[in-house]
């Protein structure tokens, strides 16, 4: 039996983040259609490391494989001159079971869903007119997500935060070279968050950072740091104040994300959830329908998300021969 090896180098090749927008469109379509098998979330913790690790999956009713993603990382990772996440995604045949390729992406197909999701969220639920984005934090997702919007978004300017101001400076010097679009530093989040139309947290924050007040009328806000139970960007009240509050999945966010602090504070039910992503992607819910409204995205990533851009993997790989083939 035959398994492809693919690495980052090559799974950059065949997936960008246009093609992973369509895809985690589609992936979200399919699981709000009953066309989606999503099994729950493994997430545990290496407290002696600082790591934290995290495994999903997902199969696509028609698509020719299924999919298990491990991504990693640990805070201590940078001390030793590696990055801090990591990450594989084994691809197995849908009709046999079979493993057909091992995508040694080291956390890309992972940050590139992730910013994808945020692009989703922000197309269906942000203004169509972006005057400014506010963006907290600045690292690998800070880059992402801004990538992800500038698909369905053109912005006047993006105001960047995070507790490392040299950090936010190279941030916003690496992202105006890169995209053509202004990028400014804020001192504070509330400089970041006040009078911006999309409010964009990615962070691994375990206390609030965003206040209510801070949001106006019209705002969205994609909440995309809070993918464990302990983690929070959001205070309870943004959720409680959203005209729309959309999660990715509900039953996750629930346990893991946003909506797990605000159900436990009692600010807000289960009944105040709007709908989830993939309820609008397929049509079957509006998203935005005044400029008015607020809106707010609890994303804690989806499997159905690494499913989609490995099966543009696997299937540009094989279609093209790319990846080391192994016998086993």
């Amino acid at each position: 039996m035959e398994v492809r090896l693919l690495f980052e180098k090559e799974i950059r090749t065949l997936i960008g983040p246009g093609e992973a927008l369509a895809a985690v469109r589609e992936a979200f379509a399919k699981l709000a259609r009953g066309e989606a098998v999503l099994p729950g979330v493994i997430g545990f913790d290496i407290p002696e490391h600082r790591a934290e690790v995290h495994v999903k999956g997902a199969y696509l009713k028609g698509a020719p494989y299924y999919s298990i993603k491990e991504a990693a990382g640990s805070w201590d990772n940078p001390a030793k001159g590696l990055p801090i996440g990591s990450g594989l995604v084994l691809v197995f045949d849908a009709r046999t079971t079979f493993l057909k390729a091992v995508l040694f992406d080291n956390g890309y197909l992972t940050d590139l869903r992730t910013g994808a999701e945020g692009g989703l969220a922000a197309d269906v639920l942000a203004r169509r007119l972006v005057g400014r984005v506010g963006i907290v934090g600045v690292g690998c997702q800070g880059r992402y997500q801004l990538e992800a919007l500038l698909q369905v978004r053109t912005p006047e300017r993006v105001v960047a935060c995070a507790r490392d101001e040299v950090k936010v400076a190279a941030y916003c010097r690496e992202m105006e070279a890169k995209h053509g679009v202004r990028v400014i530093p804020a001192k504070t989040v509330e400089q970041a968050v006040r009078g911006s139309d999309v409010v964009i947290t990615a962070t691994p924050a375990k206390a609030p950072l965003v206040r209510a007040d801070w949001i106006g009328p019209g705002a969205h806000v994609t909440a995309v740091g809070s993918d464990g139970p302990e983690k929070q960007e959001l205070d309870v009240g943004v959720l409680a104040k959203a005209d729309k509050l959309v999660a990715d999945h509900l039953e996750q966010c629930a346990r893991l994300g946003e909506i797990h602090h605000a159900l436990d504070a009692g600010a807000i039910a289960r009944a105040d959830v709007y709908a989830e992503l993939g309820e609008i992607a397929a049509g079957l819910k509006p998203g935005r329908t005044s400029d008015e409204e607020i809106t707010v995205a609890d994303l804690t990533g989806v499997g159905v998300q690494d499913a989609a851009v490995a099966n543009v993997v696997a299937d540009a790989a094989f279609r093209r021969g790319l990846g080391r083939v192994v016998e086993i």
